[in-house]
């Protein structure tokens, strides 16, 4: 067994010694929180608190920012859902590019003839994909009201821009200029991702919660309690993660990030993490099937305003298998050493001359 699924299910047998995929449908045009209060109420844990452990998945299309054709407009129609559904179904039907992203609701929306990867090194088919899950909002961004990122500091402009004329002279000199994710490090924190590999499986102790994340094997320890945060000068990929219950929501706050870029929400669009990041995400059971997940940044290096995202995990009943990716793979040797030829090329070109 690799060693990392053994320390996993070691943690899995402890916790639960310790302490003892089903698609969405369209929502209604009325946002969830504004619906009557239900009887239901989450079943409890051992120590009182609501059960939140098992696997849970985010599949849905919702684009990560408010479309320009959709702005001003928090929630859509039934109608429009349904339209969105169908034309998905026919622009993914298994033949087509794979879709990442924001790229199955956009499409779906704009009802392309056909859908095409902007990848430039090519792409798979959809058919290896999961399928996406369409309701009626509008964006994930639920703060601000426009849907919309605040805008990034003048800091953070300057830091963005240099790093991309960087990349443009000096894309691949060495491992570190390859994106975190795609040298098999670490997944990312918020937990952004949706529709590939975004499969999180839970295991509850009244002293820690594990959030074993399927992209890029790693899992979160997040201690419940008053333990207080690791000292300044401690910098970490995933931030140092520490929980308490409010009433029937788990608050997770998060500090002492190493400055680095979101991944999977977009490094272009969006600043990533600085060391000063404070995050806030709250973990509740709004439904039998339905865990609903509420991230608050604030990051002033990096942002102009703080900002909020909601998103809706739904329970599965598949396993998270092990993410067999690890640094050095076959991935990185291919980049780096296509690059050295690209850099031989040119050289003879300009000694020939």
């Amino acid at each position: 067994m690799h060693g990392g699924l053994r320390v996993f299910a070691a943690l899995l047998v402890a916790v639960v010694l310790a302490c003892l995929a089903v698609p969405i449908s369209a929502q209604s045009a009325r946002p969830a929180a504004a619906k009557p209060a239900r009887t239901w109420t989450p079943p409890r844990a051992a120590d009182g608190h609501p059960d939140i452990s098992g696997v849970w998945s985010h599949n849905a299309a919702t684009p990560f920012e408010r479309p320009k054709e959709l702005a001003g407009r928090e929630f859509l129609t039934e109608q429009e859902v349904a339209n969105l559904k169908r034309n998905a179904a026919e622009l993914f039907n298994g033949n087509t590019d794979a879709a990442f992203g924001d790229s199955v609701f956009l499409a779906a929306l704009r009802k392309t003839d056909g859908f095409t990867s902007t990848d430039t090194t090519g792409n798979y088919n959809h058919f290896w994909l999961v399928d996406r899950e369409f309701d009626n909002r509008t964006s994930l961004v639920s703060d601000p009201k426009d849907g919309k990122l605040p805008p990034l500091t003048a800091a953070a402009q300057q830091q963005q821009a240099t790093a991309a004329d960087r990349l443009k002279l000096h894309p691949f000199d060495g491992p570190e200029d390859i994106a975190l994710g795609e040298r098999c490090i670490t997944g990312t924190v918020p937990m952004f991702g949706a529709g590939y590999n975004n499969y999180y499986e839970i295991v509850q102790h009244p002293n820690y919660v594990a959030v074993n994340m399927e992209m890029r094997h790693d899992t979160r320890m997040i201690a419940i309690g008053s333990r207080p945060h690791v000292a300044n000068g401690v910098q970490l990929w995933l931030g140092d993660p520490r929980g308490h219950w409010d009433g029937d929501t788990l608050v997770v706050d998060s500090t002492n990030f190493r400055n680095r870029e979101f991944g999977a929400a977009g490094a272009i669009r969006t600043g990533g993490l600085s060391p000063s990041a404070h995050v806030v995400e709250r973990l509740s059971r709004s439904g039998p099937n339905t865990l609903r997940y509420e991230v608050t940044i604030n990051d002033p290096e990096m942002y102009t305003k703080p900002w909020t995202v909601v998103m809706f995990l739904q329970r599965s009943t598949d396993q998270v298998y092990e993410y067999a990716c690890h640094e050095g793979n076959e991935a990185m040797s291919g980049t780096l050493g296509g690059e050295r030829v690209k850099e031989r090329k040119a050289a003879n070109k300009t000694s020939s001359k």
